[in-house]
C-alpha cells in the first residue's frame, strides 16, 4: 500500500493520461470510477493492476483490496482523476483485454455504426447483454468503448459481456459465411416492419448515427433493412431505445 499526496507524482500523470484514448492505447489499460464499479471488476474477476482510493474513505475500506495493488490518494488528486462533478473516492486501472472471436456465431449480434453519443452506446451495450446476445461491435467511427461516460453507462456489463472495437466489415464478411442474416435500420420504401421479421436465434442488428444513420455502404450490404412503426406523433426514437425494442422482439431462443 502506498500513499500519494502530490499531484506532480509520476503515478498520478499516468492515471491522468488514461483519461485520453490515446492514453489508454499506449498503456494497455483503462480507468474504472466508482464503487459499482470496483465492485463489478471484482466480481466478474477482471484483471486489475491497480486500486486507487480516496484518503476520506480509505480507512474505512482499504481493508477490501490488496495491499500490494492500493494507492491512497488526496481528495485532490481523486478530483484530477475524476471525470464526474462530485467523486466517490473508488478508482481502479484494469488492463484491456480483448474477446475472442467464436468460430460460428450461436446468438445474436448488435453492430453499431457511427453511434456517438456515450451515454446511448453503454447503453446499448447493457441492453444487448440483458437480451442474451452474444456480443456488441463497435464499428469505425463509433464512439471508445472505454469512454468513461460509455463504461458508466454500461453498469459493469463490458466486464462479463463481449465487445469488439472493429471495422464492421469483416463482420460482415462472417455473418455470410455462416448464413446469419444481418438486418439494418432505416426507413425507406424499402424497409420492413420489425413485426413483419420472425423472430430467430441468429442474426445480427445494426444501428446507425443518431443524426445520419447507418452509412450507405452497410445498407447495402444487409439482407433486410427495418423500421419501427410509430402510432403519435413523435419524429423517431432515440437509437438506444429503438435497440431495446429490435433486440427483445426480434431474439428468440432456441
Amino acid at each position: 500500500m502506498e500513499k500519494i499526496l502530490s499531484k506532480k507524482n509520476e503515478r498520478v500523470k499516468q492515471w491522468k493520461k488514461l483519461l485520453t484514448k490515446k492514453g489508454r492505447t499506449a498503456a494497455g489499460a483503462y480507468l474504472i470510477e466508482g464503487s459499482h464499479m470496483v465492485e463489478e471488476a471484482i466480481k466478474h474477476q477482471a484483471p486489475v493492476r491497480e486500486y486507487i482510493l480516496s484518503e476520506t474513505i480509505a480507512q474505512e475500506d482499504k481493508n477490501k483490496y490488496p495491499h500490494d495493488k492500493l494507492y491512497i490518494v488526496s481528495k485532490e488528486i481523486a478530483q484530477t482523476i475524476s471525470e464526474t462533478g462530485t467523486n466517490q473516492g473508488f478508482f481502479a486501472v484494469v488492463e484491456i483485454k480483448e474477446p475472442t472471436k467464436p468460430e460460428t456465431p450461436e446468438k445474436p449480434y448488435l453492430l453499431l455504426d457511427q453511434v456517438q453519443d456515450p451515454g446511448n452506446v453503454g447503453t446499448m451495450i447493457r441492453t444487448a447483454d440483458a437480451a442474451g446476445f452474444a456480443g456488441v461491435i463497435l464499428g469505425s467511427g463509433t464512439v471508445d468503448l472505454y469512454n468513461s461516460k460509455v463504461l458508466r453507462s454500461t453498469q459493469g456489463s463490458h466486464f462479463h459481456f463481449p465487445v469488439f472495437q472493429n471495422d464492421l466489415g469483416e463482420w460482415f464478411d462472417w455473418f455470410k459465411d455462416e448464413h446469419v442474416p444481418v438486418y439494418g435500420t432505416e426507413l425507406n420504401k424499402d424497409a420492413a416492419s420489425y413485426r413483419e421479421i420472425p423472430a430467430a436465434s441468429r442474426f445480427a442488428l445494426v444501428m446507425g448515427n443518431e443524426g445520419n444513420g447507418m452509412n450507405r455502404k452497410w445498407l447495402e450490404r444487409t439482407d433486410k433493412n427495418l423500421y419501427i412503426p410509430i402510432e403519435g406523433n413523435a419524429e423517431s426514437l432515440n437509437v438506444a431505445v429503438a435497440a431495446g425494442i429490435l433486440m427483445f422482439a426480434l431474439y428468440q431462443q432456441n
